[in-house]
């Protein structure tokens, strides 16, 4: 698989953009390759970054008499976040389209950089998604070792690439983010927030746990979510008659890193585990699909003080003054067989009359797909292929 050319999901904008994402998931790869007559400038090389962080005018002499239109790549730009008022100028004066990439964009914003005031689009690239890898998609792979690229072209090694990829990379994000005093606390939380992947955040316990101040556990998410490694998963209040529950959840981009994160790359993996692997594996399917086809809804979980949850709940139509919400519910399930209990939350949320609940789907490790009184239940890969094919929203 290692010689393969795997085509992403992601659309090549008609205008200048930010290609944001993770380290390590293939930014610079798909700018090459969709972009292959752009002029680049990567400023990890040293000599590029210290030319032009000096004198960031010289950009446009390196770039040279291209004509208008032309396309200008700068791979790492939260390095020179000055840099940007010079794209500006020249997007005004050569009519030039830049493709701006990054892992990060607090150093930009921290800068005071205005992100080009809007004159720039925002994409995000990820790990490996299920209809990008196709036939050589492996869900017992994926749920152990993840989907960054890395692994999924060289399986023999995951677990030493996972490793690295949090002892060196992970690493060296924190320290380019320049607001971690001391490593070691970090680190600590690093471990907690790997175990917790895909529950409800604690800040308090947290804290304690990883003996760091509560608002040192704020500031640390921050960095992990604006390095784009994790997300909130918030909870939807749909204004029930039931309370519900508002602490969000955080899930890593991928299970594998999550694994890592957490120290469990050379112990074998329990169910448990497993099960929390799939929901962040479908989490990434939806928000992948989500950007990718431009559908731009609400992704949600939902939880009562008594414990009933929904995994997911996608807000396909927002509340108006004169109809509810509607949504698609999802139920997530590692589990060879279906057990018709594991619908009731999503039964009881069809049952307020504060929301519409136009779909109702369970996700399951089985093998034959049903439909028990207008719940539908799906083995994974064919969710995702119905999900991919525009069939769930």
């Amino acid at each position: 698989m290692s010689n393969r050319i795997i085509k992403r999901l992601l659309a090549l904008p008609e205008r200048s953009f930010f290609l944001f994402g993770p380290r390590g998931v293939g930014k610079s790869t798909w700018l090459k390759q969709v972009l292959p007559e752009a002029c680049f400038f990567d400023l990890l090389d040293a000599s590029l970054y210290l030319e032009l962080s000096q004198d960031p005018h010289k950009l446009e002499a390196m770039t040279g008499n291209i004509p208008a239109a032309s396309w200008v790549v700068i791979d790492e730009i939260q390095k020179i976040p000055s840099l940007l008022d010079e794209v500006h100028r020249l997007m005004e004066n050569r009519q030039w389209r830049f493709a701006l990439c990054g892992s990060s964009a607090r150093k930009l914003r921290r800068a005071g950089t205005n992100l080009l005031g809007g004159r720039a689009l925002t994409r995000e690239l990820d790990a490996f998604s299920f209809a990008e890898l196709d036939q050589s998609f492996d869900l017992e792979h994926s749920l152990q070792w993840g989907n960054i690229p890395w692994v999924q072209l060289d399986r023999n090694n995951a677990a030493d690439i996972l490793n690295s990829y949090v002892n060196t990379y992970i690493k060296e994000e924190i320290k380019e983010e320049g607001v971690v005093r001391k490593l070691q606390p970090f680190l600590r939380f690093l471990g907690i927030a790997g175990q917790l992947n895909s529950q409800v955040v604690n800040a308090q316990s947290i804290s304690r746990d990883a003996a760091v101040p509560r608002s040192t556990v704020d500031t640390y998410f921050s960095i992990l979510v604006d390095t784009l490694l994790g997300s909130f998963l918030h909870a939807y209040r749909p204004s029930a008659k039931i309370r519900e529950q508002t602490h969000p959840k955080f899930y890593w981009f991928d299970p594998g890193v999550a694994r890592a994160a957490a120290g469990l790359l050379f112990d074998p993996v329990d169910r448990i585990w497993q099960g929390t692997a799939l929901e962040t594996l479908i989490y990434h399917e939806l928000k992948t699909y989500n950007h990718t086809r431009n559908r731009n809804r609400g992704i949600y979980f939902y939880r009562t003080i008594t414990g009933s949850e929904v995994d997911f709940v996608i807000e396909t139509q927002k509340k108006r003054p004169a109809s509810p919400p509607h949504v698609i519910c999802l139920e997530v399930k590692l589990a060879q067989k279906w057990d018709r209990r594991w619908e009731q939350p999503i039964r009881s949320l069809k049952g307020s009359k504060k929301l519409i609940v136009d779909r109702m789907v369970g996700i399951y490790t089985g093998e034959r797909s049903y439909n028990f009184d207008g719940f539908d239940v799906l083995p994974v890969e064919e969710f995702l292929r119905q999900l991919h094919q525009g069939k769930i929203f």
